[in-house]
This record gives structure tokens, sequence and C-alpha cells, in this order.
């Protein structure tokens, strides 16, 4: 069962799925801390080039599935133009500001 994103409990990863989802490049560097990193499959990655092949470029979609640790760890369907769907997992650290300071992905 797929959970809407208004209901994600944390604010922080609430806006950055919904900017995904929009696929609003704006609401979604807004949402990143300065410095923002992050990882794929356990690499750490370009965070712009990544985000732009994998999100923005390609139409990125997250259809979230579960929730965790306190809203900072996320089961998703993802779905893009390049890789079809597939089931993902994501875990995000958020500053004390609420921004993403990190987030790492990876196939679940």
């Amino acid at each position: 069962m797929t959970i809407q994103v208004a209901k994600l409990s944390n604010p922080a990863v609430r806006e950055f799925v919904s900017a995904v989802n929009a696929h609003d490049r704006d609401a979604f560097r807004a949402v990143l801390a300065p410095g923002a990193t992050m990882s794929d499959d356990g690499s750490d990655r370009d965070l712009d080039e990544w985000t732009e092949r994998e999100i923005f470029d390609s139409h990125g979609h997250m259809e979230v599935d579960n929730e965790s640790d306190g809203g900072l760890a996320l089961l998703a369907r993802y779905s893009n133009d390049a890789w079809g769907e597939m089931r993902t997992r994501w875990s995000f650290t958020v500053d004390d500001g609420g921004k993403v300071s990190r987030f790492e992905t990876g196939q679940a």
C-alpha cells in the first residue's frame, strides 16, 4: 500500500519526495543543506550530476510503500525513463535546520 506524500512523517523527507515527483529542481535544491552528499548502492556520487541523470532528465518518481526510523528511512518503488521501476531503499540525514544533509539510496 502506497503512503501518500502528504502523510510522510518527516517534513524534510516529505518535501524531498514531493520535489522529486513534481520534477521541481528549485524545490529539490531548497530542501538540501549546503554541501549535501549522497550515495547510490553504497558508492558516493556527485549529487548534482546524479540527480540530473536519475531524477530530472529521466522523469524520476517515488511511490513510497513504507517508512521507518521516524520517517528518515523509506522503501519505495522508484521509476524513471532510464531504468523502469525498481524497489529501492532511501535513508536521510536531516540537519538541525530541517534540511537534508545526506541521502543514501539503492536497490532494496
